[in-house]
């Protein structure tokens, strides 16, 4: 959430939903006083790497409605946000979006993997799909990185 929180604050101070990158990172870096410009421009990527936004020539296009994103007073992202998630921890935040225990999940996958002999991001797609849970775009990832 976070991350979202952090995408959505430039778009929605200008009330649009396409900025040119370097205006994004100077809204993060300088105007916020969140990240170095260094850092905003890593958030970018990651940003597109979790779909959040889109990279059009030197624009970035959000594909979220930001104002439906609340910044809390005094709210300031965390680094961490920074690190790009692996496939496996984006299927497992969708499963524990879907309301699973994460702990439950992750040794449910393990044995998964186990049995079917798979990968573990292989095995995360398996077991989200059997609780109903719309992994698709994850299960092209993997598909193309074999």
């Amino acid at each position: 959430m976070s991350l979202r929180r952090a995408v959505a604050a430039p778009f929605a101070k200008d009330g649009s939903d396409r900025l040119g990158e370097s205006e994004f990172v100077v809204a993060l870096s300088l105007d916020r006083d969140w990240f170095s410009p260094d850092q905003a421009k890593r958030l970018v990527d990651v940003a597109a790497s979790e779909g959040l936004v889109e990279r059009e020539g030197d624009d970035l296009v959000v594909t979220f409605d930001p104002s439906e994103v609340s910044l809390p007073d005094g709210f300031a992202p965390d680094e961490s946000i920074l690190r790009e998630r692996s496939t496996f921890e984006r299927v497992l935040a969708a499963v524990v979006q879907h309301g699973e225990d994460k702990q439950s999940a992750v040794a449910a996958i393990n044995r998964l993997q186990d049995e079917l002999g798979v990968t573990l991001e292989a095995a995360a797609v398996v077991y989200a799909r059997r609780q109903g849970i719309d992994v698709g775009e994850f299960a092209e990832r993997i598909r193309g990185d074999l």
